[in-house]
């Protein structure tokens, strides 16, 4: 278990930088270049999420069960997913409403996508992993909301166009994900 620990220290300690320490960040890049800051998040980022798949593989070979999912959990879990999987093609695709909107759409999706693997999941393993990318989500979208309003970033018009193209995205994404990648990758059939 330390090992998985450790990989999610790793990638959100990395992760958190610009939550907790933006003007250090900044003051960095300046005076080190945004080469050297990339280079060292990339390697951090990367070294933790594999300690994180290593340490949560090895938690699922030897789970410890704290609760057991009502039945209920499972098709809520795919639903949340597919809405969790329109704002993510949300923060990638320009002048679409949702992120005129919300402005930040990955940390919105990133916390229903937590939240529904969380409620459907009752290990230990799962809820270090997922209720770390949930109270990471939840933190890093008040912060970056409040950096923003304190800039006086305006977050743009959607479009019809932006939105459809947001919904097809995100649903194509989202099929390829669960009948493909998800079992493929998790090993576990979302259907």
């Amino acid at each position: 278990m330390w090992i998985f620990i450790l990989g999610l220290i790793l990638f959100f300690s990395v992760h958190s930088v610009r939550i907790v320490a933006d003007d250090w960040r900044s003051q960095f890049i300046e005076d080190k270049g945004k080469l050297v800051w990339r280079g060292i998040y990339t390697v951090v980022s990367l070294v933790g999420l594999g300690l994180i798949i290593y340490g949560f593989g090895l938690s699922r070979a030897d789970p410890v069960f704290l609760w057991n999912p009502a039945a209920w959990t499972r098709p809520a879990a795919i639903v949340l997913t597919l809405l969790a999987f329109f704002l993510f093609a949300a923060a990638n695709i320009p002048h679409n409403h949702i992120k005129a909107k919300l402005g930040h759409p990955m940390f919105a999706g990133t916390k229903i996508w937590a939240f529904a693997h969380l409620i459907a999941n009752g290990r230990l393993g799962d809820v270090l992993l997922f209720g770390c990318f949930l109270v990471w989500a939840i933190v890093g979208f008040s912060a970056a909301r409040r950096r923003d309003r304190l800039a006086g970033i305006d977050y743009g018009k959607g479009t019809l166009m932006g939105t459809t193209l947001v919904c097809i995205a995100g649903t194509v994404i989202y099929v390829l994900f669960a009948f493909v990648l998800h079992p493929l990758l998790i090993g576990v059939p979302v259907f």
